[in-house]
């Protein structure tokens, strides 16, 4: 204890002897310090459509080691965006004008046929409709800085991608789970089939002139083009899948460049997607007469299936 007394006034006498630090040389904790923000092209702030972002380079390097040299700006995927769901919204709008819809040649029967169970028009409309969610609100994050940001004020544009950038988000759960299910569940019934390639030669006889009019090719429950729509969504949906879980939680990979890279994919599947998407819609609605009824009661009618299901028909008889 003795010790301890007499170490207490030496160890006064050394603190008050030590000099002032100026106001200069005074250190600042680092979690006061200004942060520096960069915007670097095309990443993922930048195209999101972040208000107010620093000028950018013409070309900036993304990954290192030149894995990729560069990634194009923002206008290229914006434009790929816009022109790729309006382009084919716009060309199937024209194809339905020239060559007409693809009626019943017998009519409608009257006589419904099972088709779809309860279950299964629950799901397509899950993903459905969060599917023209993500389709929309991704469209005013990628496209909305340069076709509604320049006719907007500030405080509006932070409101409408702020909404957009959580209503994304949030559609995103209802997709996974429909475009899941629907996988799992229909898989089995979109296998290739012998008469997938009599029914692209007629390009499904939905064409209305020439040699194509009138014929109606062998299908069975689901005929080549909705194969080819469905694999389509089940392989590029899972990308968007798993590129878009990463874009929402970034821990989920090692670096900075498999997020710029998930990006990418997101970016060039959405665009995919988007065509295909318009497609399906336009002929379940516009071009196949009584199809929609098909996934709004779960029946079609039984000349509906006679005409465009024929084999799938017979055997239910």
């Amino acid at each position: 204890m003795k010790h301890l007394t007499a170490l207490v006034p030496l160890m006064l006498t050394a603190i008050f002897s030590l000099p002032a630090l100026s106001s200069e040389e005074a250190p600042t904790a680092q979690l006061w310090q200004p942060v520096t923000e960069i915007a670097v092209q095309a990443d993922v702030p930048e195209l999101l459509g972040m208000p107010e972002q620093a000028q950018l380079p013409l070309v900036d390097p993304l990954f290192n080691q030149g894995r990729i040299e560069t990634l194009a700006p923002a206008t290229f995927w914006a434009d790929l965006l816009s022109y790729s769901f309006f382009g084919a919204i716009l060309l199937l709008g024209v194809f339905v004008i020239i060559n007409g819809k693809s009626k019943l040649a017998h009519g409608f029967s009257g006589r419904k046929v099972a088709r779809w169970s309860g279950m299964d028009v629950f799901v397509h409309w899950l993903g459905a409709i969060s599917c023209l969610f993500l389709i929309v609100t991704g469209l005013i994050m990628v496209s909305g800085r340069f076709l509604l940001e320049p006719n907007m004020g500030v405080n509006t544009w932070i409101g409408v991608i702020n909404t957009s950038v959580g209503l994304h988000d949030l559609m995103a759960f209802p997709f996974i789970l429909g475009w899941a299910v629907m996988v799992l569940k229909w898989a089995t019934k979109q296998t290739p089939e012998a008469c997938d390639i009599g029914w692209f030669k007629v390009l499904g006889g939905y064409l209305n002139f020439g040699s194509f009019k009138g014929q109606h090719p062998d299908a069975g429950f689901a005929n080549a083009g909705e194969k080819l729509w469905f694999w389509t969504f089940t392989a590029f949906g899972g990308l968007i899948v798993v590129s878009g879980l990463i874009l929402m939680f970034p821990s989920l990979v090692a670096t900075k460049d498999a997020a710029n890279l998930s990006l990418i994919l997101h970016l060039i599947s959405a665009a995919i997607l988007g065509v295909f998407t318009v497609v399906h819609i336009f002929m379940a609605t516009v071009m196949s007469e009584g199809g929609m009824e098909c996934m709004t009661s779960g029946y079609c009618d039984e000349n509906w299936a006679k005409q465009h299901h024929n084999l799938w028909f017979n055997k239910l008889k």
